[in-house]
């Protein structure tokens, strides 16, 4: 089989996964306006001709690039006089919608809403020009209950959702272990709980589960409640990384707004680089912005170890969206997606080779040229 078709077929578990097609009930996001949000600053010129350009995320650590920017100005000042507006969501496919509707821009999301997005889409509607983070998933048990990785077999473990990146993940790394689950009704040699993030600590609080392979901050506030890190996620993949969020843009947005698509970007790589050399301030304002976004910052016990566990990444870590595919293809979630032309990296690697950087691979997935 010549390597791109068998590369699009392994791609095909990505999209097996009916409950990402579930949008919010609660509209597409809320708008994130508070007394911190940056100004535009005197004599500042627009970009691109435009009045505003819209930005979603998640309120959460996962989105850090996102959060850090939006706090301390760094989208405002790459726009210049163009307004950065910002839309917060709980939930990927609601930002596809939004996206596909144009009330988003450009976006920074979870690989699978993203690939589900743009499969449905045929894709017409979105690229992946960007990485953000890396890592920040973890196996938490009941210390009472399960003391090592053979404890795990005959135990109740959540996952967030049928399908999900990390749904797939528990369900390779169960089978590498002999273990055999049917992936549907997740039942097995370990029973799977598919239960949403919100309500997974409290199930886990009142004895329902043993245990979750969930992302941050999810992970942490489980350990919060008494939990232990069984497995970092982060040690079953080359050099620790793999994909957990990228950044996402309409493709009509991309091709009329280059410059405005370009400015966030810059904007993108400049806010990795101050979180990096600033790891607490950054902490503080990615916290002070999820505040801001929900009502409510993360205490630390929660806000700390969630964002040590986490690495932002201007590299969409695209080969290893690829091998997450494999892991749901072995899982026996089949479809057959044509995902050639989901990433276009041009504008990225244009930023990083004037930075002296080398380019970023997109693993065969890029627009043909």
């Amino acid at each position: 089989m010549p390597a791109t078709t068998a590369l699009r077929r392994t791609l095909a578990a990505l999209v097996a996964l009916p409950v990402l097609a579930v949008l919010a009930g609660c509209g597409y996001g809320s708008q994130a306006k508070d007394e911190g949000a940056a100004t535009i600053a005197p004599g500042a010129k627009k970009t691109d001709g435009l009045d505003e350009v819209t930005i979603g995320y998640f309120g959460n650590v996962t989105h850090a690039t996102a959060l850090v920017g939006n706090r301390k100005g760094f989208f405002q000042k790459a726009l210049g006089a163009t307004e950065a507006k910002y839309a917060v969501f709980n939930a990927g496919p609601s930002e596809i919608e939004a996206l596909n509707s144009g009330s988003v821009d450009i976006g920074w999301i979870g690989p699978s809403p993203a690939v589900n997005g743009y499969t449905k889409a045929g894709g017409r509607n979105l690229r992946i020009i960007g990485g953000s983070a890396s890592g920040g998933v973890k196996l938490v048990v009941d210390p009472d209950r399960i003391t090592s990785v053979g404890d795990v077999k005959g135990k109740r473990i959540a996952t967030p959702q049928l399908g999900n990146t990390q749904d797939v993940a528990f369900l390779d790394w169960a089978a590498g272990r002999g273990w055999r689950i049917d992936p549907m009704t997740g039942k097995g040699d370990v029973t799977l709980v598919r239960s949403d993030n919100k309500v997974t600590p409290n199930a886990f609080r009142s004895g329902s589960i043993d245990g979750a392979w969930v992302p941050e901050p999810t992970a942490s506030q489980m350990v919060a409640a008494g939990g232990k890190v069984l497995l970092d996620e982060a040690s079953l993949w080359p050099e620790k990384k793999f994909v957990t969020t990228n950044v996402i843009v309409s493709q009509k947005f991309l091709k009329e707004h280059p410059k405005a698509v370009e400015a966030v970007l810059r904007a993108s790589v400049e806010t990795n680089r101050w979180i990096d050399a600033h790891p607490e301030e950054a902490k503080a304002a990615a916290n002070e912005q999820i505040a801001a976004d929900t009502g409510k910052a993360l205490p630390a016990e929660v806000l700390d170890p969630a964002w040590e566990s986490l690495q932002v990444t201007d590299d969409p870590l695209a080969a290893t969206l690829a091998a997450q595919a494999r892991h749901a293809v072995e899982a026996g979630l089949l479809k057959d997606p044509d995902l050639e032309g989901i990433y276009d990296l041009t504008l990225l690697n244009r930023i990083r080779k004037a930075e002296g950087e080398p380019p970023v691979d997109d693993a065969g997935l890029g627009v043909p040229r």
